[in-house]
């Protein structure tokens, strides 16, 4: 695993993209998916009955003689995020085009959702508070079993991500580091959460918590039979 001249090339072209004018280009159309983990277990110890993970896929997986996929590149969200914000105009327009550097004519494009984001297993999907502690360790098992298990990835080409996808990143590079050909975080350090990005999001769990509305977010009551 290595920082090629192909993610340098790419990472160059990202930032000198955003001021560049473009036509819009056509690519694939994206497929939706979803990949259930039974008894899915959590670095906190903490499981899940039924782990869902969704993903998006542009492009068609092409495979060598032995069956194995050659063509993967794995693109993470941010925050927040979802897997499909990567097919905007911005992005996808510019990268996923015939001749682009991402032409998913030629690339297998997957886009996860992480766990806790876009229609990946959630807490707002009922259990709130009683949903597993997650780290972004739990995000990358979970893709790597959604790669390896369902999608038949046993190498990836890329490995890429922006922000908390850039983190991600970073795991895939100690948990995996023979998975893939290239790593490329984006707007992200391998450092703990640190300084103002700390603060705001403790002020923003303060500031749930305090709600006297909230408390302590109880699972809802299940529908009464009618």
């Amino acid at each position: 695993m290595v920082f090629s001249r192909f993610g340098l090339l790419l990472a160059g072209w990202l930032v000198l993209f955003q001021t560049a004018s473009h036509a819009q280009t056509r690519y694939p159309a994206p497929q939706d998916g979803d990949f259930v983990l039974p008894k899915f277990r959590f670095e906190s110890g903490e499981t899940l009955p039924a782990l869902n993970v969704h993903y998006t896929t542009v492009g068609q997986p092409r495979k060598d003689k032995a069956g194995h996929v050659v063509n993967a590149v794995v693109i993470m969200h941010g925050t927040t995020g979802a897997g499909n914000n990567f097919l905007s105009e911005q992005f996808a327009g510019r990268l996923f085009g015939p001749g682009q550097l991402l032409d998913a004519a030629k690339y297998y494009i997957i886009l996860p959702d992480a766990i806790g984001h876009g229609k990946s297993s959630r807490p707002s999907h009922g259990l709130r508070m009683q949903f597993p502690k997650y780290t972004y360790d739990d995000m990358v098992v979970a893709d790597y079993r959604l790669l390896t298990e369902k999608l038949g990835v046993a190498h990836a080409r890329l490995i890429m991500g922006t922000s908390m996808g850039g983190m991600e990143t970073w795991v895939w590079g100690y948990k995996y580091p023979d998975f893939m050909d290239a790593l490329m975080p984006l707007a992200s350090l391998p450092v703990e959460i640190a300084g103002r990005n700390r603060m705001l999001r403790k002020m923003a769990i303060d500031l749930i918590k305090m709600d006297p509305e909230w408390k302590g977010a109880p699972t809802p009551p299940s529908p009464k039979p009618a």
